[in-house]
């Protein structure tokens, strides 16, 4: 009722209709009339609560992301659990921070901030014809075309180079060694992989670059014959929370 992009008489027409079919009395009230659109943007700032920026159903959403040419990623998580980037995972995190802090008395500030979000979809390596290899893709890898075929053309310091499409190849033994972790397959690492901002080092050091967007893929080996990777992601620009503590 406080949307200024709802009719008014619409929505009480509809849930006057919902009264006498179920007997719950609709309350309408124009929250809108003397300013009460803006009092509530005032109070949501000045209070730093989380606005929702859509109606909140699935219909809404759909239509605003696509017209954003955002993913709908508050509808989905990864399977391995991991938190990622401007994901209710992620906000949920955050508020609940705050209300520490708020429980403390500690003053604190939550801005926003631009930045390049990611979201894997699916990975499949394919060695010869047919037969699936196990891998797993780091974060921010991204394969335009969504699928490549070549060979691994140049190795240096135990970084494998494909001939196309500017992919890397790196074994697990590789990932454990910069991580000091101890992964015994890359069935594990997929399904318990190390955090979002971990991962990003690992990226950094490989390529010294905060920009890369190269696909990153972790193998249990090198595999010198011809292979196909099918790689479906998505890279676009988003807005997150961020809490700073004063």
């Amino acid at each position: 009722m406080v949307s200024p992009l709802k009719s008014q008489e619409q929505l009480k027409r509809v849930g006057d209709k919902f009264y006498k079919e179920h007997g719950v009395e609709f309350i309408a009230v124009d929250y809108r009339s003397g300013g009460g659109t803006q009092d509530q943007s005032r109070v949501t700032k000045e209070q730093q609560l989380y606005r929702q920026d859509y109606c909140g159903c699935i219909y809404g959403l759909t239509m605003q992301r696509e017209q954003q040419d955002k993913l709908m990623d508050e509808m989905f998580s990864p399977i391995c659990g991991q938190t990622l980037p401007a994901s209710i995972e992620e906000r949920l995190e955050l508020y609940a921070k705050r209300n520490e802090l708020e429980d403390k008395s500690i003053p604190y500030k939550i801005l926003k901030e631009k930045f390049l979000n990611y979201r894997e979809f699916n990975t499949r390596l394919i060695k010869g014809k047919k037969e699936i290899i196990p891998a797993y893709a780091l974060s921010y890898s991204t394969l335009p075309r969504k699928r490549a075929q070549g060979k691994i053309e140049f190795s240096h310091e135990n970084v494998h180079y494909f001939n196309r499409d500017e992919i890397i190849f790196i074994s697990r033994s590789y990932y454990n060694d910069f991580f000091e972790s101890n992964y015994k397959s890359i069935q594990e690492l997929i399904y318990k992989p190390l955090s979002f901002d971990e991962e990003q080092k690992l990226r950094f050091h490989i390529t010294a670059s905060h920009y890369n967007l190269s696909p990153i893929i972790v193998v249990e080996e090198l595999i010198e014959t011809k292979l196909t990777l099918h790689l479906d992601s998505k890279v676009y620009e988003d807005t997150r929370e961020k809490l700073i503590v004063l």
